[in-house]
């Protein structure tokens, strides 16, 4: 069950994205680190109504924020559509304990579905270029690769930028892929 977040949860969601960064970390994926996510980034995203939990039997096991507003950061980059109502994801995570077992697509079908309900033209985000299974998923759900970004208190490597373009007739878009 995907359910907007409470700010009780915050405690939560933050030992579950501290597992997250643990297991990237073992996996040499400098993705996640003591400044992110913050509980400061989960408390905004809560106050926006932009973060969404994934539940099971009670527990929190996976999150994603779905986001109107575009970050400084995506400034540069050479979008596919324009940037006017776009959907941008952050800090998707499951649990490690919750991973492989299709949670990461159940989060990401909703999200896409909260952006074809609100009428936008596509879905952004970034993923770490040194996490090669984000970028197998995103490609394989037709996101296109388009740029590179920095994090610099994440880390010294990019990020990867990727939209999909929605086609709000029969689906996304995948043409070409």
């Amino acid at each position: 069950m995907i359910v907007p977040a409470k700010i009780e949860e915050i405690p939560e969601i933050i030992l579950m994205t501290q597992a997250c960064a643990r297991k990237m970390i073992t996996q040499n994926i400098y993705q996640w680190n003591s400044h992110y996510p913050s509980p400061d980034a989960f408390t905004l995203d809560i106050a926006r109504g932009e973060l969404y939990v994934l539940k099971a039997h009670h527990q929190i096991i996976g999150c994603v924020v779905c986001s109107f507003v575009m970050d400084q950061e995506y400034l540069p980059i050479q979008w596919l559509t324009p940037s006017k109502n776009n959907l941008y994801i952050h800090r998707l995570a499951v649990h490690p304990e919750h991973q492989s077992q299709g949670h990461a697509r159940a989060l990401m079908d909703f999200s896409e579905a909260f952006a074809k309900a609100h009428s936008c033209p596509s879905v952004r985000l970034d993923t770490f270029s040194k996490n090669e299974r984000n970028q197998r998923f995103y490609t394989a759900r037709g996101y296109q690769r388009l740029g590179n970004i920095y994090f610099p208190k994440q880390s010294e490597h990019p990020f990867y930028c990727y939209e999909l373009v929605l086609d709000h007739k029969d689906g996304p878009n995948n043409q070409g892929h």
